[in-house]
């Protein structure tokens, strides 16, 4: 008997496309989604698509669609209390601290991959695997003993910055059919089995409007400083920046200034020129290892990293420590490190593990 296969469904043509080849693969395929979206969000941003707003109706017709023409069963999951307690609630502490969150990783690992399989499990449909349309491969690594990440053959694609939170329990029950794939021949794909995606909606925003509308605290005004401690012009809530920016600052100076960092004690946005926001070096706590660094050789190793999804990987020295949290020192440096967002380690395309920036 051919094995069973959940595909989590987003409406769009990447998880179509995952469930169509699993489809011919022969495995029995039964088709999901989630729903996530408590209407709390209205946007005044027409035709924005994202994920946590009133699209994922539209979303959900097309995957039933979808499924409709593959010849599978389709399901409807209700995740939205969870997304709301786990992804939406850290967002907002996370903004209130002066971090800038990345609620896609945290969705990924608690809620598509967490949230989604117990509700899928819980309903009595059983199955073998999961599957989903990331661009990220997964192998059996002999020299580790272990199943692996490693990024896709399409690195302009390549999705394993936002699943490296993933555990090796879910990246063991999990397919990835688009990992050897380009994103060209999955949309040749999808329209030479005639799934209805002659218009392709790219990637997702996070959400249809201003992430401001996502957070429960106020918003106080205070002082933007330079390094120095001199004030320089005053911001309308420290939420409203992250390290990196430029714009939106309101300073008129013969350079342009960019914020370099956020005092949420003194309720102080800073900023410095272009070579501050520059950094050698950051602490990550969390982390979470898919490859176990004792593995790796310790007390350090050397291997590549990412802090943002669609950067080049850098050299780096890591050095674990016992509490979760590593200290990972860059051979360059590196641009705008925001506190909370992720640093994920590779060693060449595979996935070591990573965590949540600190310092």
């Amino acid at each position: 008997m051919s094995k069973k296969v959940v595909v989590g469904l987003s409406g769009g043509v990447d998880s179509s496309v995952a469930a169509a080849l699993l489809v011919d693969q022969g495995y029995q395929v039964i088709g999901v989604t989630m729903n996530i979206w408590d209407g709390t969000v209205m946007s005044e941003f027409e035709g924005r698509h994202a994920c946590f707003g009133p699209d994922e109706e539209e979303d959900a017709a097309k995957a039933a669609e979808v499924c409709e023409i593959l010849g599978i069963p389709f399901h409807q999951f209700d995740v939205r209390k969870e997304y709301r307690d786990i992804v939406l609630a850290d967002f907002s502490h996370e903004y209130s601290q002066g971090r800038t969150p990345n609620p896609c990783v945290r969705c990924n690992s608690r809620i598509k991959f967490g949230a989604l399989v117990e509700k899928v499990e819980a309903s009595g449909i059983a199955f073998d695997y999961f599957a989903t349309g990331h661009y990220v491969r997964r192998q059996f690594h002999p020299k580790w003993q272990t199943d692996v990440l490693l990024m896709s053959a399409d690195r302009k694609k390549d999705q394993s910055y936002f699943l490296y939170r993933l555990t090796q329990a879910q990246v063991k029950k999990t397919l990835f059919p688009l990992g050897e794939m380009l994103k060209d021949t999955v949309r040749e794909i999808a329209e030479s089995k005639k799934l209805g995606f002659e218009e392709v909606r790219e990637s997702q925003d996070f959400i249809c409007g201003d992430y401001t509308e996502l957070l429960d605290f106020d918003f106080i005004p205070g002082e933007i400083v330079d390094t120095e401690g001199e004030v320089l012009g005053e911001h309308t809530g420290f939420a409203k920046y992250t390290i990196g920016q430029r714009r939106g600052l309101g300073i008129a100076a013969s350079r342009p200034f960019y914020v370099v960092g956020i005092d949420r004690e003194k309720n102080q946005v800073i900023v410095g020129h272009k070579e501050q926001v520059f950094g050698h070096s950051l602490q990550a706590d969390q982390m979470n290892w898919l490859i176990s660094p004792e593995l790796l050789g310790v007390p350090s190793f050397e291997a590549q990293a990412k802090i943002r999804s669609q950067q080049k990987p850098f050299a780096v020295q890591v050095t674990p420590n016992d509490d979760l949290s590593c200290t990972i020192d860059f051979i360059e440096p590196q641009w705008a490190i925001a506190p909370g967002q992720s640093v994920v380690l590779y060693d060449n395309d595979l996935v070591i593990g990573g965590g949540i920036i600190d310092i």
